[in-house]
């Protein structure tokens, strides 16, 4: 066994998201997104450099000496996986570990909304979950693959940086491919994905103008296509999607994007405050023939006040949303305001409304 493994057991029986390890300062964790030390010595740089490298691939290793960042991943039989990213500091080497959960909870186990689970019964087109490092978008996804992987007879092949949850083949036969392991990049993984007869393509992270311009092909050609952004909302998701090509291409591209785009999922988690736990605020858009036109015709403006009026489709506005959660009980009004997108909205519920001088 590990040394380091001492603390994922831990980080495991806590019920932690991420462990973080850095050299001058004791361990962490954090706990339903706060930050907990550990009761334990300052970790020496060669210390932790010595229990770090004791788990880390040496391809990983001499990746990371030439670099200073690395990620991959690493899997305690019975307890879990983790994702791991090594970084240099200021005062040494340093280290963050996100668990996997080995069980892939269903999307009613996540009480997510019952639109999410159809998501995976599309045929064809280009489905996005986005939101802020950490806002659970991998689990959500991770539960829509599953709906498919046990409900339908295709292909999955799944391109992650490094692989999370692990899908074993059901229904479905599913390939996970690591970047850095098994492929180079997301595109040339993308590129070789549609001559090894996908019906699913799940991206991990679209995060290039490569990347993006191959997954809407797929999406465009027959294929259906999960993937990832980092943007806060659904009008933002599809002007970043715009923004990325040149402006000598964003015209045709909002035409293959209007036709291709299925739906986009926007997620924010928040602490539970009636007990332990965290749950997630969904905005959702389903990407209905109304929709596809406001993102022809350059008008992802109006995207929200589509959501408003598209109930009946699953729709939903993030604040919509977060209010449910706060009439329910589950979060606090402080934290709704600070994650909520019309913060006016939510400040007669806050105990002590923060001054925040952006609003000025």
């Amino acid at each position: 066994m590990a040394k380091i493994d001492a603390f994922f057991k831990l980080m495991h029986e806590q019920k932690a998201s991420d462990l973080h390890l850095v050299s001058g300062l004791s361990p962490a964790l954090r706990i339903n997104g706060d930050m907990e030390r550990i009761k334990y010595k300052s970790l020496d740089n060669d210390e932790l450099r010595s229990m770090l490298y004791e788990i880390a691939p040496e391809d990983k290793v001499k990746v990371f000496e030439e670099t200073g960042d690395v990620d991959f991943g690493y899997e305690i039989p019975g307890l879990a996986r983790y994702r791991a990213n090594f970084f240099m500091q200021k005062y040494g080497i340093g280290a963050v570990f996100r668990e996997i959960p080995s069980e892939i909870l269903t999307a009613e186990q996540l009480g997510l909304p019952p639109v999410i689970s159809k998501l995976a019964s599309l045929p064809r087109g280009l489905v996005l979950v986005t939101g802020p490092t950490g806002s659970g978008k991998s689990t959500t996804l991770a539960a829509i693959v599953d709906v498919a992987n046990r409900t339908r007879k295709d292909h999955i092949i799944t391109v992650e940086d490094p692989i999370e949850f692990v899908h074993k083949s059901q229904s479905c036969i599913v390939n996970h491919r690591e970047v850095g392991l098994h492929t180079q990049t997301f595109s040339a993984a993308l590129r070789g994905a549609l001559r090894e007869d996908p019906d699913i393509i799940l991206v991990g992270e679209m995060r290039d103008l490569e990347t993006i311009s191959l997954a809407i092909e797929a999406a465009s050609t027959g294929h259906l296509v999960f993937g990832t952004l980092h943007t806060s909302s659904a009008p933002k998701t599809v002007d970043r999607i715009i923004e990325v090509f040149p402006s000598s291409e964003q015209a045709q591209i909002r035409s293959t994007l209007s036709d291709g785009l299925r739906a986009v999922v926007a997620q924010v988690l928040f602490k539970r405050a009636d007990r332990s736990g965290r749950c997630a605020a969904l905005e959702i858009l389903i990407a209905n023939p109304a929709v596809r036109n406001l993102i022809r015709e350059s008008k992802t403006h109006q995207i929200p006040s589509m959501i408003q009026t598209g109930k009946k489709y699953g729709m939903q506005l993030l604040d919509d949303a977060i209010m449910d959660l706060l009439n329910k009980g589950w979060i606090n009004g402080d934290e709704a305001y600070m994650k909520a997108n019309d913060k006016g909205r939510f400040r007669s519920f806050c105990q002590s409304p923060p001054a925040d001088f952006t609003e000025a």
